[in-house]
């Protein structure tokens, strides 16, 4: 048996959740978990997460999903479907620092995030023993401002055919429109603030400037705008007077890793559909 995940949006209307659970039940499938969420009953947006079990054997992929498809043009659809069986390879770009990059790494180790790691690149050198030692293949690819060009050029020359997504695990440098048209996958970054507040560099001491009492990361989705993408997760804790910048940012790596595996576990999953610039997540 084949486990898959359909993520299906579509204008609110009834009898889509019939209409789904029969497309399974007339190939002998058999409903695992379904989640849905509707923005307004009335003239709304439909969106849901459909997990379901079939036999490969007597319904191809190919062929559920041309009939699938034929259902999702009646109801106005745009779709995708995952299948277990299929795992994702997933890049990491990483510049000095290391806590993201070792959190993920001991999660990938652990058996606990399912996904291949073909790579890690890095525009500084620091990193290669801790990637090399988890026997993953790293790649040095330094930049400048006058050699930024064409070592973006080399890192997406690296990457495009051998990752489905990419995660910035504290990946200092900003990826350009260029990079972003040519690598067309996915890509999740881990911003050390709850945005969006403290856009940019140094978030941490410019929250103990303004004295903040709760600090955050958030991970989003990479767009050309700069730390404007849909949001995927968020944490945060309290913290008071009597923490320095220092300490924030102790507490803050913390979070930071956290949001990042919460945003890519629920990303590998499938549990997150895109809608305008925000993201409906099904836990």
């Amino acid at each position: 048996m084949e486990s898959a995940v359909i993520l299906i949006q579509c204008p609110d209307q009834r009898g889509i959740i019939a209409r789904l659970s029969e497309f399974v039940f007339r190939y002998n499938g058999n409903i695992i978990q379904a989640d849905q969420y509707t923005t307004d009953p009335q003239n709304g947006r439909f969106f849901m997460r459909l997990e379901f079990t079939f036999d490969p054997a007597k319904v191809p992929p190919d062929h559920l999903e041309r009939e699938f498809d034929i259902l999702a043009a009646g109801l106005g659809a745009t779709w995708e479907i995952h299948y277990a069986s299929t795992v994702m390879r997933m890049g990491i770009l990483v510049s000095k620092l290391d806590h993201c990059l070792v959190d993920l790494l001991y999660l990938h180790r652990s058996g606990e995030l399912r996904v291949d790691i073909p790579l890690v690149a890095s525009n500084h050198d620091a990193v290669r023993p801790l990637v090399e030692q988890a026997g993953i293949p790293f790649h040095h690819i330094p930049v400048t401002p006058d050699t930024k060009p064409e070592r973006e050029s080399t890192l997406l020359e690296l990457v495009r055919e051998t990752t489905d997504f990419l995660v910035l695990a504290r990946y200092m440098q900003i990826l350009t429109a260029v990079f972003m048209e040519g690598y067309r996958g996915d890509i999740i970054n881990i911003h050390h603030s709850f945005l969006p507040s403290f856009k940019g560099s140094d978030p941490y001491r410019r929250a103990y400037e303004r004295g903040v009492k709760v600090i955050g990361a958030t991970a989003h989705f990479v767009t050309v705008e700069l730390d404007e993408g849909p949001i995927i997760e968020q944490v945060v804790e309290r913290v008071s007077h009597r923490d320095n910048v220092d300490m924030l940012k102790r507490k803050g790596r913390n979070l930071e890793k956290l949001a990042l595996a919460n945003a890519i576990q629920a990303y590998v999953e499938h549990r997150i559909i895109r809608y305008e610039n925000k993201t409906i997540v099904f836990v």
